[in-house]
């Protein structure tokens, strides 16, 4: 069981190049087990399309309707005890509040965090896979 941070679960809907082959491997040994996504990374990603971050080969809502049925994916809602444990992370991180939520998800629900985001590979508080 992983939690996958916003990018990974994008590239590896995508199928994009920029899932490395230890990512997919990863992914792929996951898959008959629980492949996590916090709620957030829902609105992380709707935000990245309103701001034309990026674009998607359909609408947001359609994307999300067909990546959240993917085999395995789990939707970890955001529960007041995540939504406490983001401003409570110890030692220091930075203050992109997607990436506080995404790991506070993954440190309540004790799951290693698929990510390629260097800020959070170097937080020694997150087990983190890569």
């Amino acid at each position: 069981m992983i939690l996958l941070d916003t990018h990974i679960w994008v590239w590896w809907v995508h199928d994009a190049p920029e899932l490395s082959g230890n990512y997919r491997d990863i992914i792929e040994a996951n898959e008959g087990e629980v492949l996590g996504v916090s709620a957030f990374s829902c609105w992380e990603l709707a935000k990245l399309v309103e701001l034309k971050r990026i674009e998607l080969p359909c609408s947001i809502d359609d994307w999300l309707d067909a990546a959240l049925i993917y085999p395995g994916v789990h939707l970890f809602g955001l529960t007041p005890q995540i939504a406490i444990e983001s401003t409570r992370l110890p030692g220091q991180f930075h203050r992109d509040p997607a990436d506080q939520i995404i790991v506070a998800t993954a440190r309540v629900h004790n799951l290693p965090l698929l990510t390629a985001d260097e800020r959070i590979l170097s937080y020694p508080h997150v087990r983190t896979l890569r």
